[in-house]
């Protein structure tokens, strides 16, 4: 199969393919192997087969793999069984899942006893968006109050001086990328659902101008051709591992989200932005001797501290796929189909399990398998599913 999204023929092919990756193999792998039908809730530790190496669960997940289930829902088709599965991580987490405080936990047993906090609020910003889209699915009020509430608190936390607890020491304040992008995505979703609501003293599309701001203010360095993961409280890059790691995988996520807010307001600033991000991180992140993206990178080309930066996770791939057809489709420009066909190819090639189905999650940095684990407390029904629903979209 050819995957030259320029052609019209290939991507009607394209399309096809990723509607059946993900209607045909990815969801069906989850919802048979990794739905617990007793306490409710979803496994997402689970092995090449889909057995079940963990019980503990992933908060993350409840709210990840509900609103992935609650769109598929809303957006592909009415069946029964997504919309149960929504309800179960919805319910899962409005029972198990939250603190008395109201922060929510990073991990449960199976049960739902607290097993792990931690600092940020992630988790609340995938239970927001889960609520948003259970709330269009099934029009339930506590669904709709949730999915606010919740973003209240994921602002407050990540960005009201003095409510999370600091990472580091404050003598060297830092900040990262992270709590802006999921800040997007989270507004960007809420509008979606819930209409352009006022949160927390600022409309969502006012959050996203706000954090795409701070993230071009501080995080994007021009003169650099450079998206930078981690920077000083007043943007200013810190000459040490920490200060100097870029992220490739997760800059082009965001390079996506930024082209994506582009095209919902037909905004060409916004999406020559995003493009010019992902112009920068492809070329810092694309491995030319083997294939795929690499995981970390050095701002200066330096030697990287984690032992895992050249090795291939699935998630960049995934972004990447997403990244490279949007920018494809606002740009029109040929490189983008051809850096579209190279992940793909490549990602395909390697990281699916035609045997057992779904993605191994971990690579070595020449393509082979690392851990013939297909789910994590990290790694469940949400990048995947979403680059081949959305791929399926773009391209249909």
């Amino acid at each position: 199969m050819t995957t030259d999204i320029s052609q019209a023929a290939s991507r009607a092919h394209l399309a096809a393919f990723y509607r059946s990756a993900l209607l045909d193999d990815c969801i069906p792998f989850w919802l048979s192997k990794a739905m617990d039908r007793e306490e409710g809730g979803i496994f997402t530790c689970l092995d090449r087969e889909g057995g079940v190496v963990d019980f503990d669960k992933s908060v993350w997940f409840q709210g990840r793999a509900a609103w992935m289930f609650a769109t598929l829902y809303n957006s592909v088709e009415k069946r029964p069984e997504w919309l149960e599965a929504a309800r179960s991580c919805i319910e899962f987490s409005r029972a198990h899942c939250f603190a008395p405080e109201g922060k929510m936990y990073f991990s449960v047993t199976r049960s739902g006893q607290p097993l792990r906090m931690r600092r940020y609020v992630f988790s609340e910003s995938f239970a927001s968006i889960a609520s948003a889209a259970y709330f269009t699915a099934t029009g339930e009020e506590r669904a709709r109050e949730d999915a606010l509430a919740l973003f209240a608190t994921y602002l407050r936390y990540s960005f009201e001086p003095g409510v999370m607890a600091p990472k580091t020491e404050a003598t060297r304040p830092m900040q990262g990328i992270g709590a802006h992008m999921i800040g997007i995505v989270t507004a960007q979703e809420l509008r979606l659902h819930l209409g352009d609501m006022t949160v927390s003293g600022r409309t969502l599309t006012e959050w996203i101008d706000w954090s795409i701001a701070a993230i071009e203010r501080d995080f994007w360095k021009p003169e650099l051709d450079v998206l930078m993961e981690t920077v000083g409280v007043k943007g200013e890059i810190v000459d040490g591992f920490e200060g100097r790691m870029l992220n490739p995988g997760h800059a082009i996520e965001c390079a996506w989200f930024v082209m994506y807010e582009g095209k919902t307001r037909g905004d060409k600033r916004l999406i020559e932005l995003g493009a010019h991000i992902l112009d920068a991180m492809w070329r810092r992140g694309w491995d030319e001797e083997f294939g795929g993206i690499f995981y970390f990178r050095d701002l200066r080309g330096l030697p990287i501290q984690e032992y895992w930066h050249d090795m291939k996770f699935w998630w960049p791939h995934n972004e990447a796929l997403i990244a490279t057809i949007l920018a494809y489709e606002l740009t029109g420009e040929a490189k983008y189909a051809r850096w579209h066909a190279l992940v793909h190819d490549w990602s395909f090639k390697h990281f699916a399990d035609a045997e057992y189905s779904e993605w191994f999650g971990y690579l070595h940095r020449d393509g082979s398998v690392s851990s013939e684990l297909k789910g994590s407390m990290w790694k469940g029904p949400f990048h995947l599913p979403r680059a081949l629903w959305m791929g399926a979209a773009l391209l249909g």
